[in-house]
């Protein structure tokens, strides 16, 4: 141990006495870390501060549904188990979050969108979670109204009911107003259940908690088209002013075969027949009682209809209408049910005429993409149409079945609430939105990210990475040549004395490390010397960039991990590079000092 000591402290005693040669070594070494260092400061405090802006402001990190789809709770239980996601919330459709923000000086229509705790868009914008009958606004909404924080405001809600507009109001108080980059459109942020409240109210929902009127959720009708019978054609004119204005945007005269082969039944050679349709949707009640106005006074056969299949149990293909006694006189059939009711009990709609029956009672079914239904019917006598016959009503609610989620319970056909239309999504951080967009892409479902601009952050930071390591290698081995060039031009320069340095017993193994000793020794300083430059060149910068930048921000920077792997790299380099001289050292014979002698 004590001629380590010996030889770790002549190599010391070496390096100060030639201390202009050690300096101009250790400069040079400085000179060609200390670049390096500044390099790999101003590209991690550039791409860190980029990253920072991505990562504080959610809206880089969230991932929007672009379509309404059909989202059941299940679907968002299992979804959010992921660990990538930070917060995931369902929302309505949009017809049922569209509200009426009214104030001392304005009324504005605004969107209403749910939220509830750990929402990353409030929280990092200077927001507080609205609890009930709170809301917040975007900075956009509450200019538009004129509002400030602990104001309220009433929330009026409307909807149509047979015909008729009604509407509720509910108080809210402003709790927060978000920062501009929170988002530019005009929004209000509530309570999912809030939110909820205000669909069921448009669904004709009764809401106990609030006191808000409705009735119980029946399905409404949808039929898949409506036949008019005259007695006779319509010209031109007379047949588009059927479509204007009444949700319809399709009319064919129909050949009495094609009307044989809808209904099932003749038409008699008196009356002519129209198919009217809307190619996008189901024809509503509100187009069959449009019509039924434009045809007042033309003794015309309105006649809403619906065709599917049930299952008794077998499939039966069936046929609904429902007209009054002296429609059935004129289309020469005989119905024991009468004209279209939107509120048909279900001893009207359970009646059923088969083609040919032999049971009295059966059990029905209803299957489809949303529904499985059981519902017992009555059959009561022979069917005047090729298909079974069941009141129109029957069906008609069966095809809103195809949409909406229906049940059938004591006798009732019951609107089930409506599944979530969308949701709002944060992936924890930016470098997750990838993964999940993918995944819901692949589910089929169209969504949109920021992943453009997340992308090029992430090839500013390949490229810089680049650039970094191109001129790192260069510097490195510009230095390992310059180090092993001097310290083999050092052992050279030294042969008497190393060889003196045998020849009072030291041995091979000892001088050995001589020039690894003053290499690492070398390193050390060089670091040093480099980290200080670094240190005050790096303070230049940020103060010369402190302006543009957030509080606690940097342009350049590196933590404390880079600085020690530096280190580790460079004295790790420094003892590879004492190697050729050092083996050097063992060439050298303790007879070489007395040949000098």
């Amino acid at each position: 141990m004590k001629s380590n000591n010996t030889v770790l402290s002549l190599a010391m005693f070496d390096l100060l006495h030639e201390w202009i040669l050690t300096l101009c070594l250790v400069l040079a070494i400085a000179a060609v870390i200390s670049p390096l260092l500044l390099l790999m400061g101003l590209k991690y405090g550039t791409i860190a501060t980029l990253r920072d802006k991505l990562v504080q402001d959610p809206v880089y990190r969230e991932i929007r549904p672009t379509q309404t789809y059909d989202y059941k709770k299940d679907w968002f239980t299992d979804f959010s188990k992921r660990n990538d996601i930070d917060f995931l919330i369902p929302t309505t459709r949009v017809s049922s979050s569209i509200i009426t923000i009214k104030t001392p000086n304005s009324q504005k229509i605004f969107d209403l969108v749910p939220t509830t705790s750990n929402d990353p868009l409030i929280k990092e914008n200077g927001g507080i979670i609205p609890q009930d009958n709170q809301c917040v606004l975007t900075k956009s909404a509450a200019e538009e109204i004129g509002v400030s924080i602990g104001d309220k405001l009433t929330a009026r809600i409307t909807r149509s009911r047979e015909g008729r507009q009604e509407f509720v109001q509910a108080k809210l108080e402003v709790v927060a107003i978000l920062k501009p980059r929170a988002g530019t459109m005009a929004r209000i942020y509530t309570p999912l259940k809030f939110v909820i409240d205000v669909e069921n109210y448009k669904e004709n929902i009764a809401v106990s908690t609030r006191n808000w009127p409705g009735g119980t959720p029946r399905p409404y009708l949808s039929f898949d088209g409506i036949m008019v019978m005259l007695a006779q054609k319509l010209d031109p004119v007379a047949s588009s002013g059927l479509i204007i204005g009444t949700g319809i945007n399709g009319i064919e005269l129909l050949e009495r075969k094609s009307f044989v082969e809808t209904t099932g039944f003749e038409l008699p050679a008196n009356l002519v027949a129209y198919n009217l349709y809307n190619s996008n949707n189901f024809v509503q009640t509100a187009s069959y009682r449009a019509l039924k106005r434009k045809l007042r006074g033309k003794r015309a056969i309105v006649m809403p209809y619906v065709k599917l299949s049930l299952n008794l149990p077998t499939k039966t293909q069936f046929f609904g209408l429902s007209i009054s006694s002296k429609e059935q006189q004129r289309l020469d059939i005989k119905l024991p049910w009468g004209k279209l009711e939107n509120d048909a009990s279900y001893q009207k709609m359970q009646q059923l005429l088969l083609p040919n029956p032999n049971i009295e009672t059966v059990k029905a079914s209803f299957i489809d993409t949303k529904n499985s239904i059981n519902f017992p019917m009555q059959v009561i006598g022979l069917s005047p149409s090729k298909y079974a016959l069941a009141p129109v009503e029957l069906l008609a609610t069966l095809r809103t079945g195809s949409q909406r989620e229906i049940t059938f319970n004591d006798g009732k056909f019951l609107l089930a609430r409506l599944n979530y239309g969308g949701f709002r999504l944060y992936a924890k951080t930016i470098d997750d939105v990838q993964g999940i967009y993918t995944y819901l892409k692949e589910q089929g479902i169209e969504v949109s990210a920021k992943s453009d601009e997340i992308e090029r952050i992430k090839i500013l930071d390949r490229g810089l990475t680049r650039i970094f390591w191109l001129v790192a290698i260069v510097g490195i081995i510009g230095g390992i040549a310059a180090l092993i060039a001097s310290l083999y031009a050092a052992v050279e320069r030294k042969k008497r004395e190393l060889s003196i340095m045998r020849l009072i017993g030291l041995s091979r193994y000892q001088v050995f490390r001589f020039p690894i000793y003053q290499a690492l020794a070398m390193a050390i300083l060089s670091v040093a010397l480099a980290v200080s430059a670094y240190f005050g060149l790096a303070l230049i910068i940020n103060l010369v960039f402190s302006s543009d930048l957030d509080m606690g921000q940097q342009i350049c920077h590196l933590p404390i991990h880079y600085l020690l792997s530096a280190t580790l790299m460079t004295v790790t380099v420094a003892f590879l590079s004492a190697i050729l001289a050092a083996w050097k050292t063992t060439q050298i014979e303790p007879a070489e000092a007395l040949r000098e002698e």
